[in-house]
């Protein structure tokens, strides 16, 4: 199935190139997006930087001994805030596709066909992006759970922050699911099924780990 043509004019810039307060602008505007799944990707992608700045503060001398790990974690985390901004990005173009196959013509039958399969192209896309950050927020948190145990204690809060993020990110996402599935054949709707199941778990798993940086804090 083929979703309508969206120009580079419908859609915003890259929010990798704009400053926070264009993006906060633009997100409070009367405009379709960004909206509430950008920034569940800005979310993620936040968790993700959060995990990678206490990773780079773990590679004291007496973090030698973890350097693998820590390495490791980094590279990932950096790995996965590049997806998640791509998934903002994403995001965006996905409800403008959206809002677009609403309007194409339905006069002819043939034309309510064309219109259907790509209003059902577009919400796929719509919930898959989600499903998507659902994904990238279960790997940082994964991350961040790896490293606080043998993360420098000085900025431990922000693994606990991090946790936080991707929670929002996850829960955020499946509102944004949700939504989309709603409204296309159960054929389509149910492949998106085990994203949601996960949320759950990743929201219980951000939970402990909230919990066990709070512990950490308080000695």
């Amino acid at each position: 199935m083929s979703q309508p043509t969206v120009s580079p004019q419908q859609l915003a810039p890259s929010f990798g190139a704009v400053n926070i307060e264009q993006y906060l602008s633009d997100l409070a505007a009367k405009v379709p997006a960004p909206g509430g799944g950008a920034v569940a990707a800005l979310h993620a992608a936040q968790a993700a930087a959060l995990v990678a700045m206490v990773a780079r503060y773990t590679t004291r001398a007496k973090d030698a001994e973890h350097k693998p790990v820590v390495e490791r974690i980094i590279e990932a985390a950096d790995a996965a805030r590049a997806r998640a901004l791509a998934l903002a990005d994403a995001d965006a173009a996905a409800f403008t596709a959206v809002g677009a196959s609403y309007k194409l013509p339905k006069d002819s039958e043939a034309e309510q066909a064309a219109r259907t399969a790509a209003i059902e192209a577009a919400l796929v896309e719509a919930a898959r992006v989600p499903a998507a950050v659902v994904d990238e927020a279960d790997e940082i948190l994964s991350l961040a759970a790896e490293l606080l145990p043998i993360g420098n204690p000085n900025v431990v809060t922000d693994i606990g922050a991090a946790a936080d993020a991707a929670r929002s990110a996850a829960l955020s996402s499946q509102l944004n699911i949700e939504i989309n599935v709603a409204s296309l054949p159960a054929a389509l709707g149910d492949s998106f099924a085990a994203a949601l199941l996960r949320v759950d778990t990743i929201a219980a798993r951000a939970d402990a780990l909230h919990g066990d940086v709070l512990r950490a804090v308080r000695g």
